[in-house]
């Protein structure tokens, strides 16, 4: 099987990590923070830059304990359990795709001025035509991609370094004078807007898995990433500011063409456009190759649909994770067009919520699993960060307070994380053989009641053609619900032949029992069995023939009961297994299933040999597998 491979060295990701954190905040959020703050904003920055350090270091601690492509995902995993890890994932893929639409939008914003509808549609068109390249890049593996993120690094450093050393010689004191010209909580306030320029730890976390020494290399990387970038942001913003005055600076519409051009004129404004243009197009290209590995890391969970858990054997890539992203980012680009403020309102509080529980889990491993192999430790491990998320509480609070329509817009942010709720359960009743059975046992009633429905009589009649004579045969019902397809198959057999039929849920195989003592089918043994999904039952006899129902989907190892299921039948002995694909023609079952020759590859690996029927359904796709023992396992 194909697997992720370890290119990347602490340099290479040093590199990504600034480049993946800094974003567009260097670019325009200091002109945000004066406009709020005035001078006193460098107090904004000097205090967020300490809480940034300290929680690069909670992700530390956490990537050396996983260092996994997983990231954030995986560590509410092992603290939380799969509902948390879900909302995890799904609010950073949420807040990722807004960051690449922000990134995409704030370039444009760069490059053009406001009132310009028409260029900006051929601007955003051609950042969009990058978007596909960063792709096609991601796509064709990840020392190709490193190539590129580095390269992209270099551009960011060298614009910041190239504004940053003129600024030196032209810096006036006068500038920071008066140094409070606003109240002191607008310093507080101040810090919500700019946060977002130290956000985006976990983009690096996702490529551990293909870092050499991951769980060593990636804290350092990202510890001393975060204080890099904490001293060029402090740098810029006390030089830019003592450059161009805080009221200039909070008026800008673009801080570093501003600047640019009080050093080199209007021609040195338009190169310094154009670079700053690709630092920021820049920072897309880092989310784009991070985010697929996420989505990889929940579909080999069963947290996102498995079909986008594989990797591409030839370039060793999350290939279907990363065209499914592309399609989401471009999606987003369009839905954000002109609107980088509302973006950012948007991202702060989702980014929050996601960083408050990945910072969490840090407190809730040490006692959870506290033997566990750290490489990195963060200082006050038990203490910092509750901290921390206090001080996000305080941040967001104060964003509700002094901030008009902030709450309309927080409960935009609430409207998204319920919106995975029921995706989650979905998935999980999808695939979850735990969350099957519970969701089985809530609706037994309701599918006796709709069993017409879920298999009509045609599609029993079917089964029943398919498996030929079995009058006075011994029959396993692999899966039996409700005793739906039950009663069929008793009156089938008569009172010569057993029907043995199998269940998870125990208020279904209790529905099923009460219908056969009722139809007197004391041939008919209905078993309840919580391992159904890992083993065919020890009390099932040898028998004739197997029928199976909606059961495929959700076992955990299918050869293993397969392989059982040959043992107990002879030679030349029938099966019929139906099973449900593409639900609303949207959630595919899971991905052997939707190729014919990968389920007659494994069939036959378990000694039968099968043809495959695939009919629509009332709202999916029944899929016929039929045909016999051919072999001894």
């Amino acid at each position: 099987m194909a697997e992720l491979k370890k290119v990347l060295n602490y340099k290479v990701l040093l590199l990504i990590v600034i480049n993946s954190i800094m974003g567009t905040g260097i670019f325009f959020l200091p002109a945000l923070g004066a406009q709020k703050a005035g001078a006193a904003s460098l107090l904004s920055w000097t205090i967020l830059s300490f809480f940034a350090i300290y929680i690069s270091m909670c992700f530390g601690e956490l990537c050396s304990m996983f260092p996994t492509s997983g990231g954030v995902y995986e560590y509410c995993k092992h603290s939380y359990g799969r509902l948390a890890s879900f909302i995890v994932g799904w609010l950073t893929l949420i807040g990722g795709n807004i960051t690449i639409a922000m990134l995409i939008i704030g370039a444009i914003s760069y490059l053009l001025p406001p009132k310009m509808p028409q260029l900006q549609l051929f601007i955003m068109l051609l950042s969009v035509l990058l978007l596909l390249v960063f792709n096609i890049v991601a796509y064709r593996g990840m020392k190709t991609s490193a190539i590129m993120l580095v390269t992209f690094s270099f551009i960011t450093l060298g614009t910041i370094a190239a504004l940053l050393i003129p600024s030196f010689f032209s810096f006036k004191a006068s500038n920071f004078v008066p140094f409070f010209n606003y109240e002191a909580p607008m310093i507080f306030i101040a810090i919500f807007f700019i946060a977002e320029t130290f956000f985006g730890w976990e983009a690096p976390t996702f490529l551990a898995g293909e870092t050499k020494d991951g769980h060593r290399v990636v804290p350092r990387a990202l510890v001393h990433g975060t204080i890099i970038i904490c001293i060029i942001s402090l740098a810029f913003v006390f030089f830019s500011m003592g450059t161009l005055g805080w009221q200039q600076l909070g008026e800008s519409h673009a801080p570093l063409s501003d600047l640019a051009n009080f050093h080199f004129g209007e021609i040195g404004k338009t190169i310094f456009m154009l670079l700053t243009y690709l630092a920021i197009i820049g920072s897309v290209a880092d989310w784009v190759v991070s985010s697929p590995r996420l989505i990889l890391s929940m579909a080999k969970d069963k947290l996102f649909l498995p079909q986008f858990g594989l990797i591409h054997k030839k370039f060793n890539t999350p290939s279907r994770a990363i065209i499914l992203q592309c399609a989401l980012s471009i999606i987003f680009v369009f839905i954000g067009l002109g609107s980088y403020e509302t973006l950012l309102h948007l991202l702060v509080p989702i980014l929050i919520i996601m960083y408050s529980l990945v910072i969490l889990s840090v407190v809730i491993l040490r006692y959870k699993k506290p033997d566990l192999k750290r490489y990195y430790r963060v200082p006050f491990g038990k203490v910092g960060p509750i901290v921390v998320v206090v001080f996000f509480l305080g941040l967001i609070l104060a964003w509700l307070y002094f901030t008009e329509n902030a709450l309309t817009v927080l409960l935009r942010g609430f409207t998204l994380i319920l919106i995975g709720v029921p995706v989650y359960l979905l998935l999980e009743m999808y695939y979850n053989p735990r969350a099957i059975r519970i969701v089985d046992d809530m609706l037994a009633y309701l599918t006796f009641l709709t069993e017409r429905l879920a298999l009509p009589v045609k599609v029993r009649k079917d089964i029943i053609i398919l498996l030929g004579d079995i009058k006075g045969k011994v029959v396993l019902e692999f899966g039996s619900s409700v005793g739906t397809l039950t009663m069929h198959l008793a009156e089938e057999v008569g009172p010569e032949g057993k029907i043995y039929a199998t269940g998870i849920s125990k208020r279904e195989v209790m529905i099923a029992r009460k219908r056969a003592m009722k139809k007197g089918h004391n041939h008919v043994n209905v078993i309840h069995d919580l391992q159904h999904s890992t083993r065919v039952h020890p009390d099932v006899p040898n028998i004739h023939t197997i029928v199976s129902v909606g059961s495929l989907g959700y076992l955990q190892d299918v050869e293993k009961v397969l392989k059982e299921m040959n043992r107990k039948l002879k030679k030349g002995s029938k099966i019929c297994f139906v099973d449900y694909d593409k639900l609303f023609d949207i959630i595919p079952n899971v991905e052997w299933l939707n190729s014919d020759q990968k389920i007659k590859r494994i069939f036959k690996k378990c000694g039968f040999n099968v043809s495959i029927t695939r009919k629509q359904g009332f709202a999916w796709k029944y899929i016929y597998i039929h045909g016999i023992k051919e072999k001894e396992i």
